[in-house]
């Protein structure tokens, strides 16, 4: 991925923001973080290679060919057991490569998580679709009657996520699992190593994002909620005490801007975030309430915007095709 370090660039994108842009969102219930004990682990090989390259989009092309996504295994059945217990190092050890996304787009990823069938087929499309943006890609989605759930949806302007989670359909389902029984446990165990990051010196405020204490808890927050960055970092080098000589600012870095305009608002970008004392999740500035046992019933409290009942999906976006943004 590309790696913007440009400050006037971003100058200009944060002066040229869109009327959505706003302050971030307040949620209630914010407690005082209990502290979060865990075994410190053992050291990694710093000099490990970092992990795969995402995907790299190639604007102008479209409807190039998907790569061949593993299938992720089919939902379990309503009846069946809830999975067993992640133990927090494990569950540590699983949120290490989003735990430094910005709020509002973990909180898309963890909920988008628990629909983990739907990612291949998701990533397959904007892949093929990355060359659209903003309004041309919302219109697409429109048109295509995309049939997700409106979290996955919301992750299609995010090739480069949707890709990371379709090619390990295991660690994806493995999240989702534990989003649905064991929600409390996984915000803890981002907590613990938004923690480890910023103490070891990796996670600290930049010119992408604001990294705050609110009464313990790390928040992480776009410095204009318009402008999403998706970070790109070793999980082996960040969690863990630099070696000496380290250059710890090129611990992260960051991909190029995701325009969140107006129209994506109907899948809960204007206030997606967390009450992390209440180990809440927030879409739309609601509680997001799906769990491991009313997950064939639940519904979002905000409506599907496209897929009407026995709707079905359609590739009918030919006026979108020819407009490159």
């Amino acid at each position: 991925m590309k790696k913007l370090n440009s400050l006037p660039l971003c100058a200009v994108l944060l002066t040229g923001a869109t009327a959505f842009a706003q302050t971030s969102p307040q949620y209630p219930d914010q407690q005082p973080a209990a502290p979060i004990v865990r075994q410190a682990p053992a050291q990694p090989d710093q000099q490990a290679p970092p992990p795969p390259p995402p995907y790299q989009q190639q604007a102008g092309q479209p409807d190039q060919q998907a790569p061949n996504y593993p299938q992720a295994a089919p939902e379990p059945g309503e009846q069946a057991p809830p999975p067993p217990a992640i133990p927090p190092q494990q569950l540590d050890q699983l949120t290490q490569r989003i735990a430094l996304y910005p709020d509002p787009l973990l909180a898309q990823v963890l909920t988008a998580s628990t629909f983990w069938d739907q990612i291949p087929e998701a990533a397959a499309w904007a892949q093929q679709h990355a060359f659209l943006k903003g309004d041309a890609l919302a219109g697409a989605i429109a048109a295509d009657n995309l049939p997700w759930d409106p979290s996955v949806l919301a992750l299609l302007p995010f090739p480069s996520v949707l890709d990371m989670m379709a090619r390990d359909p295991q660690w994806t389902g493995a999240l989702g699992n534990a989003v649905l029984a064991q929600r409390n446990d996984v915000m803890d165990a981002v907590q613990f190593n938004r923690h480890a990051a910023r103490n070891y010196g990796y996670l600290a405020p930049n010119a992408y994002d604001n990294v705050v204490d609110d009464g313990g808890y790390v928040e992480i927050q776009p410095i204009n909620p318009a402008y999403v960055y998706v970070p790109v970092y070793n999980p082996a080098v960040v969690f863990y005490a630099p070696r000496p000589g380290f250059f710890i600012a090129g611990g992260i870095h960051f991909g190029p801007a995701i325009v969140i305009g107006p129209s994506f608002g109907v899948f809960g970008w204007g206030g997606a975030g967390f009450g992390w004392g209440a180990h809440a999740i927030f879409i739309d500035h609601r509680p997001w309430g799906r769990t491991f046992y009313n997950r064939g019933a639940y519904v979002h409290p905000y409506a599907h915007p496209y897929v009407h009942p026995g709707g079905s999906r359609v590739e009918a976006h030919g006026n979108y095709g020819g407009h490159h943004h």
